[in-house]
Parts: C-alpha cells; sequence; structure tokens
C-alpha cells in the first residue's frame, strides 16, 4: 500500500455555481431512483440505495429531494433507466470512459458520439479501453479527519488496497466487492465518509500540456453537461501548474 497525492485531475470535478448543483442533484436523484428500482426501496436493506442516499447527503441534497426520488421508484409512471458504459478517446488519444443513466439508449449514445468526435476524440467499442482502469471502490475524507499516517493507519487495519493523501483530503481505495465492509470499518475507526463509490481509477496517467488539457477538460464539461451523462472517467494527468492556469 503507497500514499501518495491524489490526481484531482483524473475525474474532472466542476465548482457548486447554483446551476451545477441543480444538475448535481438532479443526476443523483436519477441514481438513488434507479438503486431504489433496482431493490427494496429502503436504504437499510439495499446497498447500492445506501450508498446513493449517502453520497447524495454528503453533496448536501435536502431531504425531501432523496425522499422524492425513493418514491419515484415506488410509483408506476416514473421513468424507467438503464445503466450505459460507453468507453472511447478523447483529444490526445486519452482515454475517457463515461458512465450513464438513460431512457433512450439512441439518444445518449448519439450525444456521446458527437461530442467527442467535434472535439478530437472518438467513440470506441465495448472494453476499448476499459482494461485500462479498474472498477475499484474509493471512499473519500476530509482532510480535518486527521493527518496522512492516521488514515492509512485506519486503512491498513480496515483491509483497503491503496490511500492517497494530500491538502485537500484523503482517498482510501478497495476491491469493488469488499467496499461496503471497509467503509462500514472505516467509518468505526475516522467516522462517517464524505462519499463511498465505485469508480474506474486509471492503471497509468497520461501528462498533458495546458494547450491538451484545456481541450480535453473541454471535451469532459460536455460530457457531465449531458442530463444522462452520471460520470467521467480519464486517465490524464496535468501539473499543478497548469491546473492552475487554467483555473486564473
Amino acid at each position: 500500500m503507497a500514499g501518495h497525492s491524489h490526481a484531482k485531475n483524473i475525474m474532472f470535478r466542476k465548482g457548486k455555481s447554483d446551476a451545477v448543483r441543480s444538475k448535481m442533484f438532479s443526476k443523483l436523484a436519477r441514481e438513488i431512483t434507479v438503486a431504489a428500482k433496482m431493490g427494496v426501496p429502503d436504504p437499510s436493506m439495499n446497498a447500492r440505495l445506501r450508498l446513493a442516499v449517502t453520497n447524495a447527503r454528503s453533496q448536501s441534497m435536502p431531504r425531501d429531494n432523496i425522499e422524492r426520488a425513493i418514491k419515484k421508484a415506488i410509483g408506476s409512471d416514473g421513468e424507467n433507466y438503464e445503466a450505459i458504459r460507453y468507453e472511447g478517446y478523447g483529444p490526445g488519444g486519452i482515454a475517457i470512459i463515461i458512465e450513464t443513466l438513460t431512457d433512450n439508449r439512441n439518444r445518449t449514445a448519439s450525444n456521446v458520439r458527437a461530442t467527442l468526435s467535434k472535439n478530437g476524440g472518438a467513440l470506441g467499442e465495448t472494453n476499448s479501453v476499459g482494461f485500462m482502469f479498474d472498477h475499484v471502490g474509493e471512499i473519500a475524507y476530509p482532510a480535518s479527519v486527521g493527518n496522512a499516517d492516521k488514515v492509512m493507519e485506519a486503512a491498513i487495519e480496515a483491509g483497503a488496497d491503496d490511500v492517497e493523501s494530500d491538502e485537500d483530503g484523503h482517498w482510501i481505495y478497495t476491491s469493488f466487492e469488499n467496499m461496503g465492509e471497509v467503509a462500514a470499518a472505516l467509518e468505526k475507526s475516522l467516522g462517517e465518509a464524505e462519499s463511498v463509490k465505485a469508480i474506474w481509477r486509471p492503471q497509468n496517467t497520461v501528462p498533458v500540456d495546458g494547450e491538451k488539457g484545456a481541450t480535453l477538460l473541454k471535451v469532459i464539461g460536455l460530457l457531465e453537461d449531458d442530463d444522462d451523462v452520471q460520470n467521467v472517467y480519464a486517465n490524464y494527468e496535468m501539473s499543478d501548474e497548469d491546473m492552475a492556469k487554467l483555473d486564473a
């Protein structure tokens, strides 16, 4: 197990303006509804729903919104969403995985394909880039929970596989299958996590400079703006200096 700096730019994360927060709540609600439909509409008896609700709360999603999303799954008039994963390449050959929840796979595939192709990328076949990523559990804690040594010790005791820590927080990684068990063990030693979720973690990252990085972040941003897209992962890495220039 190795502790190292969290690659914040592996998965593009936007600021929380009102518009972005509203869209984020919509995506969280969709995940809650799908999780509730796939099992018992009770978080205590449905692991996927429990994770969805936990992550919604970590993003300060109102309780009423969460309860409404669960009730929507119980009704017979709600939309039927299916989870579809798309894979392809962005500008510069960067591998991208796009997770979606959609009620119209033709619309979603067309939108994803168009976004990539219009910006120097291309939609690939299933598993065309998936082998470059590991499907793992990610458990996030704020920096205030303790220093890197404390979190590393707790992670080892909980049976985690890896830890990344920096000034912004701690990210603990485990196998997808053991995510719930490790999260429960960590909660006893570190308290409730900020988020517990399954992600696609790149096995290796590809360095990109400021210009290519700006184009890539634009593409990822366009993908994330699509209502059907839940998460976007890419195997790129940018220096702190280039990231600072883009944020300026």
